[in-house]
Order: structure tokens, then C-alpha cells, then sequence
């Protein structure tokens, strides 16, 4: 810690201890008019003047003294107490002695001797001792609480940004790989694609890099992807893309359903030699979002266990870190692959 910080640091604790000191004040004030209210001005500077005080010892005993005090070593533990224990008693008596004589202090009770004077400082000493003990334990817990929150915020955005920067990398390689496909081929196809990579590339670089966009912005790269995936294609293949959404303005994390279409070209149509299909529908109301996609596949439905590529293992993560009520189920069935999202978009966390 820099001396900057140490200072900024000593500051806030000052502070903290000057609000209880004042909290302690108000709250003996109130009990001491309670009896005699005629006297609130002497009771007020009697209690203002202590406070100064016990403010004092307070910091002195949670900063130095305790943090100080340890089994290992023992006397000098016992010479620290014994010090506390003299500052809160004697120094105490001694202070109301000096407030007195400054006439700031007014001596509602006359003790029968100095011991008993001392006595009873020390017992109001200890009290106070108690009082910021118990308020410091509560705000240490309060900041405690708060740092932890902070800290998993924290742990889970820059989960959320790694889990971003991988698949943001991994949807532009496939793309770049359909156009390698095509240049392959020398196709007539291969400037198109190139174009439609650009609009791709340019939404990543400028749209995608915050934590929101308006879900037509999310449908319009759906279906810029799809029209590069289907110039790798002839008329054989079968596209359905619909939608349902009450309001285009609604906002979604950027490329959140991306993974589940490109997984629907990748793992599914790429590997189908009959007959692909995709059929896509998203449907937005309420703030409850579903997504359904559904593609053709060459593996049979019974006995397949399904192995969840890096696209769907960090959608799924990414959902976790989102979301707190969302439902992502996937299901193969018959040489056909299905895909179903559902999210409740008011439960961001």
C-alpha cells in the first residue's frame, strides 16, 4: 500500500470513528435530558467534552493497542492493557477534572473520592468500549460483505470476458473457414462472402463489445450468418428463420444466440448428406425470451450420447453467469438435432 493509500485509509477510519463518537453522544444526551430536561446545554457540553475523549481512547485501543496484543508476547500484551486500562480510568477522571476547570464540564455528581471518581470514569470508559466495539464489528462485516460481492462481480466479468474472448475468435474461424471453402473452389461466391464477413466483423469490433444490444441488432447478425452459411450450399438446403418479438428494442447480451445457430450449421447441415434443414424461431414477449433451433444431423436418435462442443459449453456458462432463471436443453432425436433456450430476461443479475 502507498503512503497515498495509507493516508486515504487513516482517513476513512478517523472519519468512521468521529461519526460513532457523535452517534455515542447524541444517543447520552437524549438519556441524560430524560431525567433532567431544564439542563439540555450543560448536559449537551458535558457529554460533547467526554466524547472527545472516549473518542480518543477508542482509537487508540482498536488501531494500536489491540491489533498489538498476542499470546507470543505476553508482557508486553499486560503493559499494553495495563495502559488502556489507565488512559480509560485515571485519564478520564482527568479529563473531566480539566473540563471542569475550564468550566466546559458542569459536575452534576460529586464523588465521595478520588477512587471512586476514578471508579465510576472507568466504568463509563468501558462501556464506551463496548459500544464502538460492537458498531465496528458490524461496519467490518458490512464492508466485508460489500468486498466479497465486488470481488465475485468482479470473478464472474472477467469470466464472463474470457468466455467472451473465446468464442468470438471461435465464430469468426469457422466463418473464415466457409470462405477458404469457396476461394477452394474458385466460386463466384467467394466476393459475397467476404462482404458478409465484413458486416460480421464490423458488428463484433463496434456493436459487440458491450454488455447490451437491442435484440434486432442480434437478428440481423443471425441472419447475415446464415446468408454466408447458405452460399457454401445449393438449393438442397432448407432455411427457416422466423421470429416473434413484442419489442425489437428489448436488450440481450451481444452474440448470446449466435453459438446455438452456428452450431446448428457446423455439427449438423455440414455433415448431412440428405436433405439439410434448419429450422430457427425466436420468440421475445413479456421479457420472456424463447429460442428454438432445429437442424438435420446424420446421427441416429437412440443410444447417441450427445458431447457438448466449446460453443454450447460456454453459451451454457456464460447463461450461468447472466442469468438466474434460463433453461438450455439440447436433444437428439431421429438424425435430427434440437436446440431450445428459454430465458426469463428480467432475472440479469
Amino acid at each position: 500500500m502507498t503512503s497515498r493509500n495509507k493516508i486515504q485509509a487513516n482517513k476513512k477510519k478517523v472519519t468512521f470513528y468521529l461519526w460513532v463518537g457523535l452517534a455515542s453522544c447524541v444517543i447520552s444526551i437524549l438519556g441524560d435530558i430524560s431525567t433532567t430536561p431544564s439542563d439540555f446545554l450543560k448536559w449537551s457540553a458535558n457529554e460533547a467534552w467526554h466524547t472527545v475523549y472516549i473518542t480518543a481512547i477508542n482509537y487508540l485501543f482498536f488501531e494500536y493497542i489491540l491489533p498489538r496484543l498476542s499470546v507470543k508476547k505476553f508482557g508486553r500484551s499486560v503493559l499494553l492493557l495495563m495502559a488502556q486500562i489507565f488512559v480509560t480510568s485515571y485519564g478520564l477522571y482527568t479529563w473531566r477534572d480539566i473540563g471542569i476547570a475550564l468550566h466546559i464540564h458542569t459536575p452534576f455528581v460529586i464523588y465521595s473520592s478520588r477512587a471512586h471518581g476514578i471508579a465510576e470514569q472507568f466504568g463509563h470508559g468501558l462501556g464506551a468500549i463496548f459500544f464502538f466495539g460492537i458498531i465496528s464489528h458490524i461496519y467490518d462485516h458490512i464492508k466485508l460483505r460489500r468486498t466479497a460481492q465486488q470481488l465475485r462481480i468482479e470473478k464472474q466479468a472477467a469470466e464472463l470476458n474470457y468466455l467472451k474472448s473465446q468464442t468470438n475468435p471461435h465464430f469468426l474461424f469457422n466463418t473464415l473457414n466457409n470462405i477458404y471453402s469457396l476461394a477452394r473452389d474458385k466460386s463466384d461466391l467467394a466476393p459475397e462472402s467476404i462482404l458478409r464477413l465484413s458486416k460480421i466483423l464490423r458488428f463484433m469490433l463496434y456493436e459487440a463489445g458491450g454488455k447490451f444490444i437491442a435484440v434486432e441488432q442480434e437478428l440481423a447478425i443471425i441472419r447475415d450468418y446464415i446468408a454466408l452459411e447458405k452460399l457454401r450450399y445449393d438449393d438442397s438446403l432448407r432455411v427457416n428463420f422466423n421470429h416473434d418479438i413484442e419489442n425489437m428494442q428489448q436488450a440481450l447480451p451481444p452474440l448470446l444466440l449466435i453459438p446455438l445457430v452456428e452450431n446448428a450449421f457446423k455439427h449438423g447441415v455440414s455433415e448431412t448428406r440428405n436433405q439439410p434443414f434448419v429450422d430457427i424461431h425466436l420468440s421475445v414477449k413479456q421479457r420472456q425470451l424463447s429460442f428454438f433451433v432445429k437442424n438435420s444431423t446424420e446421427e441416429p436418435g437412440e443410444g447417441v450420447m450427445i458431447k457438448e462442443n466449446i460453443g454450447l459449453a460456454n453459451l451454457r456458462r456464460q447463461l450461468e453467469l447472466l442469468y438466474t432463471e434460463y433453461e438450455l436443453n439440447v436433444k437428439q432425436d431421429n438424425y435430427v438435432f434440437m436446440a431450445t433456450l428459454k430465458i426469463n430476461l428480467a432475472s440479469h443479475g
